[in-house]
């Protein structure tokens, strides 16, 4: 990454005035610009000191609207304000903010990558359930695009701003992660994965927003939506670009 790229660091939050305030001091260790979009809080995130802090921005609104959507709201500030490239972690405190320096070091030899923090799948407290949606996603990622990545749910990521391709049509939920990885493909942006470690509480103590059943449904539907748009883009946009480079 060159000395005068921009990067910021976005960060949403639903309710998770326990551990926001611990992820934004670790980050700020490595990134001075974090944007804040707090997706509809009910409980006391908005009255949290450390979103008063210096380099902190906040972007809040009364309903809750989905992960994808708080994104797609901090993608847009970071645009505005002339950032290069956007660091995502999530607000639950089951990334460790220690883990940006490898990801930067990852952006600095591949300038213009997404990059994208591979978790160990199989940890012993990574949930039952999160490894199979992962490896459900993985499945369908590689159906997509044709290409492989260890893991397509991660929260933590650097997006290359400039090339993020898709982003205003992604969806309102959680799901929007994968569609931009996807999209990031079709269009030709390196994907470089960088393994990284994850913390997951007891299950008493464990936050969650996923439901099952309307959430899978809501997959499928992408997915299926997504592998008309592979077959119809996807695909022959990189088998142009492959021919493009036999030919140079």
């Amino acid at each position: 990454m060159k000395s005068d790229c921009k990067i910021c660091a976005i960060v949403p939050t639903y309710n998770n005035a326990a551990t926001l305030s611990a992820v934004l001091s670790g980050v700020q260790e490595h990134v001075a610009d974090i944007i804040v979009v707090a997706d509809g809080c009910t409980d006391a995130t908005l009255q949290l000191p450390c979103l008063q802090g210096e380099g902190v921005e906040v972007i809040s609104y009364e309903k809750n609207k989905g992960k994808g959507y708080a994104l797609k709201q901090g993608f847009r500030r970071a645009k505005e304000r002339g950032f290069d490239y956007a660091l995502t972690i999530d607000a639950d405190g089951q990334h460790y903010p220690a883990d940006i320096p490898a990801l930067l070091a990852a952006l600095a030899t591949h300038t213009g990558a997404l990059v994208v923090g591979s978790r160990d799948l199989a940890a012993d407290n990574m949930p039952e359930g999160n490894t199979f949606a992962n490896r459900f996603s993985n499945f369908w990622f590689k159906v997509e695009t044709g290409q492989s990545l260890p893991d397509t749910q991660t929260g933590l990521r650097v997006y290359p701003l400039q090339r993020l391709s898709g982003w205003r049509l992604m969806s309102s939920r959680y799901e929007a992660e994968f569609a931009l990885l996807v999209f990031a493909a079709w269009a030709g942006v390196e994907l470089v994965p960088v393994n990284v470690r994850v913390y997951y509480p007891p299950a008493e103590e464990r936050v969650s927003h996923f439901r099952p059943y309307a959430d899978f449904a809501r997959i499928s539907a992408m997915n299926t939506l997504l592998c008309f748009g592979a077959v119809v883009y996807g695909y022959p946009r990189r088998f142009f670009r492959l021919f493009r480079k036999k030919k140079v």
